[in-house]
């Protein structure tokens, strides 16, 4: 008979990968939400397996002293799924996304370092932060956002860690008739604002109206976006340089993200003038830009990234540099075809998938001086520092931000250079 639906009073002990805490009931694992390490809680089973059970604590017995009063009406069992730690002070959340950090890099990859996750500015409540937010809309017509690890919708009047900018659209607050999805975009710096629409017929119906202006973008089944009204995307300005970013593409959604990684990718790299500088799964160009100004025009930049969305972006807001080269195509084909290049320094920036085994062998084969490799997903870095190891690179830094405030996201820079050489 399925546990699913039992309810077990245990003790929280660890705090795990994904915004789960660990315990245990009758010697079977618990992956626990809603709790934090230390507490005693009552667990309502979600999700059974062979090897372990999931839940949520529905009921606390014994507090953390991290433990907060979430500030979301939506946060809690059975309600959204897009914040993971309200209930946790954000020194408290800081704290346990290091540790989650620290320990992928020693289960997975066997290296012992501890991580502290660093603030970022601009955000000291933890809200207010995320500049994209896609909102899933019910058979009624309600934009929300999906519970966890589940397909219903919960509707939402607001949500609390969506920038100002996205708020102010009203996605919420109308009825969206005839369609799957909503994604509200806003810039970090300037007042562009996008709504791209993903309608569950041929035909787009007419749409509400926003209570801000803002342009309309329609999402087609494989991905491809159309501008219905206004502007293809936002424009957003990092370290004095405009970047053009089309509503449906990547651009880090908390708005000090792209200074302080810009500035740390830098700082981690020092690239020279007349270097070749290679900047894979680049997207609209944002260290791809960083690299050619610090190389100048008798170096290289070299940008890969395999949405030709994304590289037309690219080409745009880095059209004044002639020592830029932006290609489209996947990473691992493109690296096959460079396999010639003399790459002095790397910046990997890939999806949550991680850079793979064959990527880092092509960039270790090219033999730059220094690797700079931004992940958001803790595993698939290990994972890929560990095929780094063994193909000649060490590691010398690992630095994370706090880019996702509430959830259990974490942005992570690690920085490696040849096995032999000194980091400068």
């Amino acid at each position: 008979m399925t546990r699913v639906g039992n309810e077990y009073e245990l003790t929280v002990d660890d705090v795990a990968h994904g915004g789960w805490c660990v315990g245990r009931h009758d010697d079977q694992v618990v992956f626990v939400r809603h709790a934090l390490p230390g507490e005693r809680v009552r667990v309502r089973v979600t999700e059974e397996t062979t090897r372990f059970l999931r839940g949520e604590a529905v009921e606390i017995l014994t507090a953390s002293p991290d433990r907060v009063e979430a500030p979301c009406a939506f946060a809690g069992p059975g309600k959204c799924g897009g914040c993971d730690w309200q209930h946790a002070s954000l020194e408290a959340q800081r704290r346990m996304k290091g540790q989650v950090v620290t320990d992928q890099l020693a289960r997975i990859a066997g290296i012992e370092r501890e991580v502290v996750v660093e603030e970022l500015p601009g955000t000291p409540d933890g809200l207010g932060w995320r500049t994209r937010v896609r909102f899933s809309v019910d058979d009624e017509g309600r934009a929300g956002l999906r519970r966890h690890r589940a397909h219903g919708i919960e509707p939402v009047d607001r949500c609390l860690i969506a920038h100002p900018g996205v708020t102010e659209l009203g996605v919420t607050e109308t009825r969206w008739e005839d369609t799957k999805e909503v994604e509200a975009v806003a810039s970090s710096t300037c007042a562009d604002r996008a709504v791209v629409v993903t309608p569950t017929k041929a035909r787009l119906t007419t749409l509400p109206e926003l209570k801000a202006s803002s342009a309309v973008l329609r999402r087609f089944k494989g991905g491809r976006v159309q501008a219905v009204r206004g502007r293809r995307g936002v424009r957003e300005t990092v370290a004095g340089r405009e970047y053009r970013v089309s509503a449906g593409g990547f651009w880090q959604v908390h708005p000090a993200a792209g200074e302080v990684l810009t500035a740390a990718v830098m700082e981690a790299l020092k690239p020279l003038p007349g270097e070749t500088a290679m900047d894979l799964f680049c997207g609209a160009g944002l260290f791809t830009g960083a690299l050619a100004e610090a190389v100048g025009p008798e170096g290289r930049a070299m940008g890969v990234e395999s949405g030709a969305e994304a590289v037309r972006d690219a080409n745009y807001n880095l059209r004044d540099m002639e020592q830029v080269r932006v290609e489209t195509n996947d990473v691992a084909a493109q690296l096959r075809e460079w396999a010639d290049v003399r790459a002095d320094v790397v910046v990997l920036d890939p999806p949550r998938a991680g850079a793979g085994v064959k990527v880092v062998r092509s960039v270790t084969g090219m033999r730059p001086r220094a690797v700079a490799y931004v992940s958001c997903d803790p595993a698939t870095l290990a994972r890929d520092l560990a095929e780094f190891e063994r193909s000649g690179y060490r590691l010398v830094d690992v630095r994370a931000f706090d880019a996702f405030p509430m959830t259990h996201h974490v942005e992570c820079l690690a920085v490696l250079v040849k096995r032999g050489a000194t980091a400068k």
